[in-house]
């Protein structure tokens, strides 16, 4: 038994007796034996989350307190002082299935992503209030993966005070405005702190192109690199207002920036026809992958942005190109930025491989965690 914590409903041969959405299930080998227990979620194609494989563990409030107690101590072990943002708990692979708890300054900003985890919400709540000093304790389940398990649509403060609409952070030399209320998944790209780091050692003189810029974490980051200018392009009006106080906020002139707003397949068309060059480009796109049916279109949208990328980068450029969907393989997102490269006439190597921060563990029998792929690309 490998221990995935995923069981999906055409590996389960029978269901004996009747359990509510979220309800713990034990579960049985062919043989009768107990392999285990997990939350269920009858109208989900994953069936059962596994809590835990210890068949002489119960799921109670103390077995949460305990795995958020886990998660919390591994952060405060290898996660360094100089940030006050980061994830406390990454779901499936801290042993809680579709929970999401991120601290940012003094709030706690929790997504309960799964039947399970929404189920046992009471209890997650009040250990968490007892384990994180905080002024507040505010929910985020509004993602689409809840209409999966059946699940409402849920935002609003759970406990303390509500947090401001902006929220002050600290990233390194860094500090970012974060929108906890209305912005991406919980506010802000956490999982993205290392490679902001890393754009910073390539971007000192460079004219930048931030494709996909949100609310401008890889401009500010390749500022302090020491950019000569960046354009920001977003499709997100409110985003790209954002990404313009936040490059304020860290004292970076305003003539250095051009905002863009605008869907960035075309924008990027339409600098490859003015002949428009950069000296780096960052390609940070959303999810494109939800499901395995969307692999094929997916793919012919990853690349398209990299050919574009590609005849856009001048001579001893670099292209940080990611993909956060987690159903796209490593080994595939390579070829298609290969095959990018090569359509556009290009010679190009791989200089560096990214990848999510240590706050966003993958646990080895949970290989769907390790979702954030990106390659650095010198272009010659």
């Amino acid at each position: 038994m490998r221990r995935h914590p995923w069981i999906f409903s055409e590996a389960i041969a029978e269901i004996k007796g009747k359990a509510e959405r979220g309800e713990t299930v034990e579960v049985l080998a062919a043989n009768g034996k107990l392999l285990g227990r997990g939350a269920y979620s009858p109208d989900s194609q994953i069936t059962i989350r596994m809590w835990s494989f210890d068949i002489a563990e119960e799921i109670s409030g103390y077995f949460f307190r305990k795995c958020l107690e886990e998660a919390i101590r591994q952060r405060k072990t290898f996660f360094p002082a100089r940030s006050s943002a980061y994830r406390l708990v990454n779901a499936e692979s801290d042993g809680l299935p579709g929970l999401i708890v991120d601290l940012y300054g003094d709030f706690l900003v929790c997504q309960f992503l799964s039947a399970g985890a929404d189920f046992w919400k009471k209890e997650i709540v009040s250990s968490l209030s007892g384990l994180v000093p905080c002024k507040g304790i505010y929910e985020r389940s509004d993602a689409d993966v809840r209409e999966k398990e059946h699940l409402p649509p849920i935002t609003g403060v759970l406990q303390g005070e509500a947090p401001p609409d902006l929220l002050k952070i600290e990233e390194g030399q860094c500090r970012f405005l974060v929108d906890v209320k209305k912005g991406h998944k919980t506010g802000f790209y956490l999982d993205q702190r290392d490679n902001r780091a890393c754009i910073s050692e390539f971007s000192k003189n460079a004219e930048v192109l931030n494709c996909f810029a949100y609310t401008g974490g890889f401009a500010v980051a390749a500022f302090k690199g020491g950019i000569e200018r960046v354009t920001n392009v977003e499709a997100s009006a409110a985003a790209l207002e954002l990404c313009g106080k936040n490059i304020a906020l860290n004292g970076f002139e305003a003539d250095k920036v051009e905002n863009v707003e605008g869907d960035v397949f075309q924008v990027l068309r339409r600098y490859r026809d003015s002949r428009r060059q950069f000296d780096l480009i960052v390609l940070d796109p959303p999810k494109f992958v939800n499901s395995k049916s969307q692999m094929e279109q997916a793919s012919r949208g990853y690349k398209d942005i990299n050919l574009l990328a590609f005849k856009l980068l001048k001579p001893g450029g670099f292209l940080f190109t990611f993909s956060c969907s987690g159903l796209m393989p490593t080994e595939l997102f390579q070829k298609i930025v290969a095959d990018s490269a090569l359509d556009a006439g290009r010679e190009a190597q791989i200089v560096k491989r990214l990848t999510q921060a240590a706050d966003h563990p993958a646990a080895l029998n949970f290989p769907e965690g390790s979702y954030l792929k990106g390659l650095v690309c010198a272009v010659k």
